[in-house]
């Protein structure tokens, strides 16, 4: 120690930092780093901006409010039915994934052990990399041809909670791995039953997390076309909410179908349904931002 002490003073006096370096060069590697930073965050935003400029771009010129409103029709009107049937569609999914996705996330987390549960997420991990297309098909066959539901709203839901299920399983059980021990260890000194802690103390806390995955979840499904074009077939009529065979309209649809169509209003209807979706999109994503910045900021001030 005291044969490096002259040397460390030696580089104070030249201008230079602890490790013999002049200050322009700390300087440097912290703007390159910066740069960097920078670069990245411009490659991840360029397509996204490029995306929302083309979609709205295209949809304010032809936008009119009447299309909330208005069924759509053989060579344009409305998206009312196509509203609807998403809404419909996002909402049964919500339930039906959201119920099934929670629980496995649950049992995952908290009782399931050693190469048992290795084995379950192993293959909730293959279920989520499995292409929608895929699902979609395998849907068609099982759903609307087997069980002779034809192209229906059960179909839909079932294929689309099989896509989603995963990404709420995998985000309910990060939440709850993320609840302290301490919380768990407290609930069991004060005699709580293991399932009235888990449901009042750990599932309280991690809440936030599951929510939020819950409704990136919601995002991803609103957006999907495979599986609806195999499984929910398309209907110009609003949505009868019956099960089996009766097929229902939905957005994706519309994008995917009339863009190429030869009639002018046809065509704005996927201009305006593509920023129907990206809206309902954006806001299902900042409601989970939201949810975790309330959250944050309700912990800090407890």
């Amino acid at each position: 120690m005291a044969a490096q002490a002259p040397q460390t003073r030696s580089n104070l006096s030249e201008g230079l930092d602890l490790y013999g370096r002049p200050p322009w060069s700390r300087a440097a590697g912290s703007y390159l780093g910066w740069g960097l930073c920078l670069l990245a965050v411009i490659i991840v935003a360029a397509p996204l901006v490029s995306v929302l400029w083309g979609v709205i771009g295209r949809a304010l010129p032809v936008w009119h409010w009447s299309v909330l409103t208005e069924p759509t029709t053989a060579t344009g009107g409305g998206l009312e039915n196509e509203i609807l049937g998403t809404l419909v569609i996002v909402a049964g999914v919500g339930i039906l994934a959201g119920f099934v996705g929670i629980l496995s996330g649950v049992y995952l987390a908290e009782y399931a052990n050693g190469t048992f549960g290795a084995v379950l997420r192993g293959a909730s991990e293959v279920l989520a990399g499995i292409p929608s297309i895929v699902l979609g098909y395998v849907g068609y066959i099982a759903l609307v041809i087997a069980f002779h539901w034809q192209y229906s709203l059960a179909a839909a839901l079932i294929t689309l909670s099989a896509l989603t299920v995963p990404y709420i399983s995998k985000a309910t059980e990060s939440a709850l791995r993320q609840v302290p021990t301490s919380y768990r260890e407290g609930a069991d000194a004060l005699g709580m039953a293991p399932l009235r802690s888990l449901s009042r103390i750990t599932m309280k806390a991690a809440l936030p997390g599951i929510t939020t995955g819950w409704l990136v979840a919601l995002a991803i499904a609103v957006g999907e076309t495979a599986p609806l074009l195999y499984t929910a077939g398309f209907s110009e009529s609003l949505p009868t909410l019956h099960l089996t065979h009766a097929p229902i309209g939905y957005l994706t649809y519309t994008v995917w179908t009339f863009y190429n169509s030869p009639f002018k209003g046809q065509q704005d209807l996927s201009y305006d349904a593509a920023l129907i979706l990206v809206v309902i999109v954006l806001v299902l994503i900042v409601a989970s931002r939201l949810i975790v910045s309330l959250t944050q900021r309700n912990t800090e001030k407890n």
